[in-house]
């Protein structure tokens, strides 16, 4: 955008008071990530839970000289005003102007999942194509997808933004402010569709957006979608997309590694080689395919292009760095929106000093000189103690950089400089595109920390998942249990990984587990299984689902809804005591819990119970009647509440003993981890988690000389010990020291001989053949297993690998 304060005012019906002729170019709404103040307005954005007129001072103390507000502030002086009488409604309002006023060809990207990748995807393959705009990462929501369409400036040809709601009434505006000649409806979940009264009022809610389109492309494996569109959109040109063969583009055949992937489209057919072969990520293929085809690429170019497609870094990464730096790792693209979110990214942290890696700009068809001169202003802004330029083309405009700037033709030549590894307590960002392999540098600056690591096998989680879903219904959801920092796995990244494979409800604890999840990006129905009352308000605000399992949590929780004018129906879930005596309601309190719920402004979203015996086959006559009461008190509830909530009682061990008690969904914990009491059950899952550490230093200890504290240990001959760097602080507990519990070498048990210490611990090498120093061991996965290692501590899976440490690095793999 490019407007005058008055032509601002104009566009929007505001009032004006002050400079009418200052240039308005960016508008800011978060004075915290301010990234330039330069021709910049700060909107402070009024909402039923904040005011942003609060953050007015910060903003004008950080340099802005425009504000966009509801109300004028005398006390600030040389300041000037655009007073509106809504500042969504305003921005949005802008936001149509400029979109209509530029003639773009636009992709308008719907759905509950998949929307980033696929626009991401879009973009890797046609900016090449096009001069290509897209949403900055997910920014697509009733004051993201604005704030993306103010950013079209007259040198783009192609836009493709996200459009995201979460509840009712809310995609009626962003489709009155963005009208797609192109809508790409993704998979509908349920993400926010605890907002809405059915599927069906979600899809209509979504599709929407395709009001004024010329072309739908949508995913025809939902029937409901498929047939919603086709009777309201007959008129329209409509591409259906899906794994099901009814759809136009579909894949005809090749799933196995060593086959090409075919897709069929109307007539034709596509083969390429496809290496991760989940549902999503084919089914995201497929809507690739179907736009690229839309947008006349040819078959060729668009296997070459599939081909070369990058995984999609769904946000920054930040990394502990040596010399006590922070290192934000941005190195999947680089354009001018991503160069703005990686400088907003930024300001989030406190360090005084910062240096920035920038590489060339490839794939924007503009002007070199106005390109990188807007470049410079934006990092000029940042003040940056060093800027290290690589590329031929901006290193020609190195002298527009008012900080200490070095120029490299490549990024070998900066590793080889040596400048990066002398800087100290910096924040350093790396932002380059893709040809520059500017990860280089991240493998160079990171620090490398304890030995000892949690590998945790994604790919593995998904395959274990996927058996348990075997053995359901088609239609039958699942909650993934991540309470306790997802069983000491990482709940933000095994809760990032779920929610990309559709997984229908995360659980957790409490509530500061959900909140933590919500501010990190994770959208899926979180519910809170212990829910205390001082975290009431941060629930709502966070828009979790509380378990109410007695009056005094239901009559608490509802005294703050009605205090946080919340205005719809909460979702609730109601736990039925069923005869594990932890909590619940019991049954002779269900007639006046049914009228109380009918009496409150409340919905039950599901009603529950847990088994307390599932994995015990001697206890089978229990559980049967735990699943009596619960059939019983359920049924007899929901014909109370007059609607019928989801029943699930099923954990993972019950999701393969009584599978017939399913429901309408089952709930999954220790299962996706690889972990179950049935050996027939235990051979069709994957092994997760990998603890592994490395030998420090191998010994030979004479008979008669001791190992360890309090001399535990004293070889009766000559034998070799190797010392590891993982003790009690890593949780290994001290009760399997002294040859009570072994660890794997070379896929051979060592025992474990000593006691324990803090940071370490001793183990006997000698039946280990070649063994060296620096060699890899196994505290637990194949050899031991984790739940022999649950053996050798007396204890349940779950306790192991809830007991480790914060300190013990883990690592995220995919095969």
């Amino acid at each position: 955008m490019n407007y005058t304060v008055k032509q601002i005012a104009e566009i929007t019906n505001a009032q004006v008071i002050g400079d009418k002729d200052l240039w308005i170019r960016n508008i800011a709404f978060d004075s915290r990530i301010i990234y330039s103040t330069k021709n910049t307005a700060f909107i402070a954005i009024n909402t039923h839970k904040n005011s942003g007129e609060k953050f007015i001072e910060s903003a004008i103390d950080r340099g802005i000289v425009v504000i966009i507000s509801e109300h004028q502030y005398p006390q600030f002086e040389n300041v000037t005003w655009i007073i509106v009488e809504n500042s969504v409604e305003f921005l949005q309002k802008l936001a149509k102007y400029h979109f209509e006023n530029s003639h773009l060809k636009s992709i308008g990207i719907t759905g509950s999942n998949g929307k980033t990748i696929l626009k991401e995807w879009l973009y890797q393959c046609l900016w090449s194509e096009f001069p290509t705009i897209k949403s900055p990462k997910s920014f697509n929501s009733q004051i993201g997808l604005p704030l993306s369409l103010l950013q079209i400036n007259t040198s783009y040809e192609l836009g493709i933004f996200e459009v995201g709601i979460s509840k009712p009434n809310e995609m009626e505006k962003l489709e009155n402010i963005f009208h797609p000649r192109i809508g790409l409806l993704t998979h509908i979940g349920t993400a926010h569709a605890a907002n809405f009264e059915s599927e069906e009022e979600l899809i209509d809610e979504k599709i929407l957006l395709f009001k004024h389109s010329e072309v739908i492309i949508y995913n025809g494996d939902n029937v409901l979608v498929d047939n919603k569109i086709k009777e309201i959109y007959s008129g329209k040109k409509l591409i259906s997309y899906g794994i099901k063969n009814n759809n136009q583009v579909c894949i005809k055949e090749g799933v196995s590694k060593d086959e090409n992937i075919t897709v069929i489209y109307f007539e034709e057919e596509i083969s390429f080689p496809v290496h991760q072969r989940d549902e999503a990520t084919l089914t995201n293929a497929l809507a690739l395919i179907t736009v690229l085809k839309e947008l006349n690429i040819d078959n060729q170019k668009i296997v070459e292009k599939i081909n070369s497609l990058k995984a999609v870094e769904m946000r920054l990464e930040s990394i502990e760095g040596i010399k006590n730096n922070i290192v934000i790792n941005d190195s999947f693209n680089l354009d001018l929106d991503s160069l703005k979110t990686a400088l907003q990214f930024l300001n989030e942290y406190k360090k005084s000093k910062k240096s920035l890696v920038l590489t060339d700009i490839v794939g924007v068809n503009s002007n070199s000189e106005e390109l990188y001169e807007e470049v410079s202003e934006l990092v000029n802004d940042q003040n940056f103690d060093s800027v290290f330029l690589i590329g031929d083309e901006i290193s020609n405009f190195s002298d527009l950089f008012k900080s200490k700037t070095s120029t490299f033709v490549n990024t070998q030549e900066l590793i080889e400089s040596k400048h990066l590894t002398e800087i100290e307590n910096q924040i350093i960002l790396l932002k380059g595109a893709r040809k520059f392999e500017i990860e280089k540098l991240k493998d160079i600056l990171e620090l490398r920390k304890h030995d000892t690591v949690l590998e945790i096998n994604l790919n593995a989680i998904l395959h274990n998942i996927n058996y348990h879903k075997s053995l359901l219904k088609p239609g039958t959801k699942m909650m993934a249990m991540v309470k306790a920092n997802a069983y000491g796995l990482g709940s933000y990244e095994i809760s990032e990984f779920l929610q990309h494979h559709h997984i229908d409800y995360l659980g957790v604890a409490y509530a500061d587990e959900g909140i933590e999840l919500r501010k990190k990006g994770i959208t899926t129905p979180i519910v809170v299984m212990n829910p205390e009352q001082h975290s009431y308000e941060a629930i709502i605000e966070y828009n979790l689902e509380p378990e109410i399992y007695s009056f005094r949590v239901l009559d608490l929780f509802y005294e703050a809804v009605q205090k946080s004018g919340y205005d719809k129906k909460y979702p609730i879930h109601i736990k039925i005591e069923t005869g594990m005596h932890r909590l619940g309601f019991k049954d002779f309190e269900l007639d006046e819990l049914s009228e109380a719920l009918n009496h409150k402004n409340v919905k039950v979203q599901s009603l529950f119970s847990h088994l307390s015996s599932s994995d015990m086959p001697e206890e089978r006559e229990f559980t049967f009647r735990q699943l009596e009461v619960f059939e019983k008190n359920s049924n007899y509830l929901i014909e109370k509440l007059g609607y019928t909530p989801i029943r699930h009682v099923l954990n993972s061990s019950g999701i393969t003993s009584y599978t017939e008690h399913q429901y309408d969904m089952v709930r999954i914990g220790i299962g996706m981890i690889g972990e179950s009491p049935c050996s027939e059950i235990q051979k069709q899952l994957q092994s997760v988690v990998s603890f592994k550490t490395v030998i420090s230093q191998i010994s030979t200890v004479d008979t008669g000389e001791s190992v360890g504290y309090s001399r535990k240990y004293k070889p009766d001959h000559a034998a070799r010990i190797a010392t590891i760097p993982v003790g009690y602080a890593d949780g290994i507990p001290r009760l399997i020291g002294n040859q009570v519990g072994n660890v794997g070498v070379n896929k051979i048990l060592a025992p474990i001989v000593g006691n324990i210490c803090m940071d370490m611990m001793m183990i006997n090498v000698d039946q280990i053949p070649y063994v060296k120093e620096g060699d890899t061991v196994t505290v637990f996965n194949a050899k031991p297993s984790l739940k022999e290692f649950a053996g050798y501590c007396k204890t349940i899976t779950y306790e192991v690998l809830t007991s480790i440490s914060p300190r013990v690095k883990r690592i995220y793999i995919k095969d």
